[in-house]
């Protein structure tokens, strides 16, 4: 059956209902449920005001990440933003132990140093993300995006080797940002 075309008085709200669908709100399913889940393993609580942010980050999360990435986002891009999640809280998790025990160690002598990593990433957003994974890592600080020079001024708290640290933020981080964002 062929649709007649939308009236000028119909014009947007076609549009607009499929914007605030329960569609919309639910893109994700399968994410939202995980999401609710991890918070709620992690709050170890299953207490109203736990149980309604899981809800809350499980509709809320997938949406951002739909708006952000697009609804056209390829289950490869999918998987890939997946792993990429894994390997920064894997790195989250290192870091953490790497700094107590620089912290705690009584003969530890870090080697505090701040590093310049030219950025390859054209997008705003995808440039903050970046800085804020770095940030979120412990031991290393995003502390200015110079946009004239296109690079990112970090602090880290031990780094014996600069451009180690540059590659290993370009191939962790950047590297997979650019892929996942196309």
């Amino acid at each position: 059956m062929i649709q007649p075309p939308h009236s000028p008085s119909s014009a947007g709200t076609g549009t607009r209902r499929e914007q605030l669908g329960p569609r919309r709100w639910w893109a994700h399913p399968a994410l939202s449920l995980l999401l609710a889940a991890v918070w709620l393993l992690l709050q170890e609580s299953l207490a109203p005001a736990q149980i309604l942010a899981a809800i809350v980050l499980g509709l809320l999360v997938p949406r951002l990440i739909h708006g952000f990435l697009g609804p056209a986002m390829a289950p490869r891009r999918l998987g890939l933003a997946l792993r990429f999640v894994i390997i920064v809280l894997w790195d989250i998790v290192v870091s953490n132990l790497t700094v107590a025990r620089i912290v705690l160690s009584p003969g530890s002598n870090p080697q505090p140093a701040w590093v310049r990593v030219p950025l390859r990433l054209q997008q705003p957003g995808a440039i903050t993300l970046l800085a804020t994974i770095i940030t979120t890592t412990p031991g290393t600080v995003s502390c200015i995006v110079d946009d004239e020079r296109h690079e990112i001024l970090v602090h880290a708290l031990d780094c014996s080797d600069p451009q180690a640290l540059v590659e290993q933020i370009q191939q962790r981080y950047e590297q997979p940002l650019m892929e996942i964002l196309g």
